[in-house]
């Protein structure tokens, strides 16, 4: 407790906040891999804090908060709802809290879903206008930006095959026959030649709605620690979790009246399957260093593990076609 008090205290004074002003402290829970707490100050004001663990992860988690400010920095260019960063700090970040709760489905009609995934839409169309300096994760986890799409996801792909063999994650499939699949597709990357800001951890977790004014709305896109210059279109992937993005009408009508551009030709559907497969390739190898427990497990490889097999099929189906 007086550690996170210090700490809490130390970064407010390095925002040119008084440090006698915090009033309350209290963990948030969501979090998944970083520690993150809300500040309350004696005026009433919020701020969210958040800390890099010490413990082990993949290989592309190191310096996530470095990719978390750029996100953020995105996104107040963009005029996309989302904290705005106040101080980073090494392993802290202070940033604005964002309103609302959750995305919670149980809690929305579907009218009210209708028009939230429409402003979704809307929203991640002006944050993919944002373009970056090269490809790749800008924490420099797994080395410097590239200068083309295929070299740098190739990166991320081989990195997180890596981790699942290092860590011995289970796979649905042996690590060298998913690596091989995906090689077969990675010429549609070449089709990529501008990197722009993506999220990629866009599940409905990450999603605030905020209720304040009687209607639901989005009250701010959390957690962009993920972020990485590249391809839209792989943002589709976390906004559809475990689902296809192609079937949700009310997204894609959003994204488009924004000015978003996506036709799913054949190059655009190797290339949502090749980040489906990274995707679910993160949330497989993942549960080894988080040590989750036996019901999350099972649930990963009863519902992860099919979507694998899945993307990996479509990728196998289409890049053998000419």
């Amino acid at each position: 407790m007086t550690d996170s008090w210090e700490r809490a205290r130390k970064i407010l004074g390095s925002a040119g906040i008084p440090p006698d002003r915090l009033a309350q402290l209290r963990p948030m829970g969501g979090g998944t891999y970083n520690t993150v707490e809300e500040l309350t100050l004696t005026d009433g004001s919020r701020f969210v804090l958040k800390t890099a663990p010490t413990a082990p992860g993949l290989a592309h988690e190191r310096q996530l908060l470095v990719s978390e400010a750029d996100f953020y920095g995105a996104a107040a260019k963009a005029e996309v709802v989302a904290p705005r960063v106040l101080v980073l700090d090494g392993d802290t970040l202070l940033m604005t809290l964002c309103p609302g709760e959750p995305w919670d489905h149980d809690s929305l009609t579907g009218g009210e879903v209708a028009v939230l995934r429409t402003e979704l839409g809307r929203q991640l169309a002006r944050l993919h206008e944002i373009t970056g300096p090269g490809f790749g994760y800008p924490s420099g986890a797994l080395g410097p930006l590239a200068a083309d799409w295929r070299t740098a996801f190739a990166t991320l792909y081989d990195a997180v095959l890596d981790d699942a063999r290092r860590y011995r994650a289970w796979l649905p499939l042996p690590a060298d026959d998913i690596a091989r699949t995906a090689r077969s597709a990675y010429a549609a990357l070449d089709e990529i030649t501008v990197p722009r800001a993506v999220h990629f951890d866009l599940w409905w977790g990450n999603v605030l709605v905020d209720r304040t004014s009687g209607t639901p709305r989005i009250g701010g896109l959390i957690d962009g620690e993920r972020m990485f210059w590249g391809d839209p279109l792989a943002d589709f992937v976390s906004v559809a979790l475990l689902g296809d993005i192609r079937k949700d009408d009310a997204f894609l009508a959003g994204y488009r009246e924004a000015g978003g551009r996506v036709e799913f030709d054949r190059s655009a559907g190797l290339r949502y399957a090749l980040y489906r497969s990274y995707l679910y390739l993160i949330m497989l190898t993942e549960a080894v260093p988080r040590e989750f427990g036996a019901q999350e497990n099972r649930w990963r490889r009863e519902r992860v593990g099919p979507e694998l097999l899945a993307a990996l099929g479509e990728i196998d189906g289409t890049a053998s076609t000419t």
